[in-house]
């Protein structure tokens, strides 16, 4: 790793803190005349950091399979409009970013929230392995086609959601869709796809801050009920994956079944985590700074000595970011990995 890369990865003294609140993080702040699109952006944190920015002034197009479910979640909030985006489909990207280009609308800001985590192993049509699909590549694609709008907006910044879960896994670059090695929980699938989408706002950074786009990836925290991992009832025939006895080992909810909230240690209500994402999109703090991982509303701390770490039963698993997903070299590996992956013929 360059020196260079890494002297930028520590706290910058913003003033806020892990309890901070989406509404304390925009205080003062006027989008009017901002254009935003949150992918997934009318559920859970995708939802609440919409609420905010329109709230703020902002105009925002939420990103969803399902515009008219979306379009009913969003009823109420000014400001909103919703378009098609499936990130698993190719088509459905290129036309979601095509219809907004041609509008003219220039894009200031890209908030690639959408995501999924763990399970069993799903592939999409192409063979790929649908979390890396989902959370990396089809993310990686919707910014490159939306370039035009973000280099319209002349000054534009790229949010990407990952996780502490990062260290769980680099890139697995001999077998990114893992034909071999898939863990039962799906983990290792989500932490490599959590550490692309932080190399990928590296890289995104070095190639783009000179045209004013800057990169970002944002931890928030854990949020219980966000519809990220397919949480499920005791007793649920699916099995138990995010089970309630698997929530209450993890130390995210009571014996009555209510969130524990402990921001300090990454347990967080919506507003507290979805405040990073909007710090992320807005602070003029960050004016002069791109391409680092971002938690409790500042820049994080690295942690170049991780060490082993077991999500599914740590109660207070750290989230500082490590070494292998700001590594430069790795960060440009990615994105020609990408560019080749969305023009490669399904797997065979």
């Amino acid at each position: 790793m360059t020196h260079s890369t890494a002297h930028k990865q520590h706290p910058i003294g913003t003033g806020f803190t892990a309890a901070s609140t989406t509404d304390e993080v925009l205080a003062g702040i006027d989008l009017s005349g901002t254009n935003v699109v949150v992918t997934g952006g009318h559920n859970g944190l995708g939802l609440e950091t919409t609420r905010a920015l329109v709230g703020a002034g902002a105009s925002v197009t939420v990103a969803s399979r399902n515009p008219d479910r979306a379009a009913a979640k969003l009823a109420g909030l000014e400001g909103v409009e919703t378009g098609r985006l499936d990130l698993l489909d190719p088509q459905s990207i290129d036309a979601f970013a095509t219809r907004y280009v041609d509008s003219g609308r220039p894009l200031h800001v890209l908030l690639n929230n959408a995501g999924l985590m763990g399970g069993p192993l799903v592939r999409d049509a192409r063979g790929y392995e649908s979390q890396f699909a989902t959370n990396h590549l089809g993310h990686f694609q919707l910014t490159l086609g939306l370039l035009p709008a973000l280099r319209a907006a002349h000054g534009a910044r790229v949010v990407n959601l990952t996780s502490g879960g990062h260290r769980l896994s680099g890139i697995r670059w001999d077998d990114p869709h893992f034909t071999t090695g898939y863990d039962a929980m799906g983990m290792l699938g989500y932490g490599q796809s959590k550490t692309a989408n932080v190399l990928f706002a590296v890289e995104l950074d070095r190639r783009l801050a000179a045209e004013g786009i800057r990169g970002y990836a944002v931890h928030p925290g854990v949020v219980v009920g966000t519809n990220l991992g397919p949480w499920r009832a005791e007793g649920d025939a699916r099995g138990p994956w995010m089970s309630d006895e698997a929530l209450r080992a993890m130390g995210l909810i009571d014996e009555s079944g209510r969130p524990v909230i402990d921001p300090d240690r990454e347990k967080k209500t919506l507003r507290q985590g979805a405040s990073t994402s909007v710090f992320a999109a807005t602070s003029p703090a960050l004016a002069e700074i791109g391409g680092v991982y971002l938690k409790d509303n500042d820049v994080s701390p690295l942690d170049e000595d991780p060490q082993p770490i077991d999500f599914a039963t740590d109660q207070h698993p750290p989230a500082t970011v490590v070494p292998h997903a700001i590594d430069p070299g790795s960060a440009r590996r990615l994105w020609e990995l990408s560019e080749r992956l969305l023009t490669a013929g399904p797997l065979r």
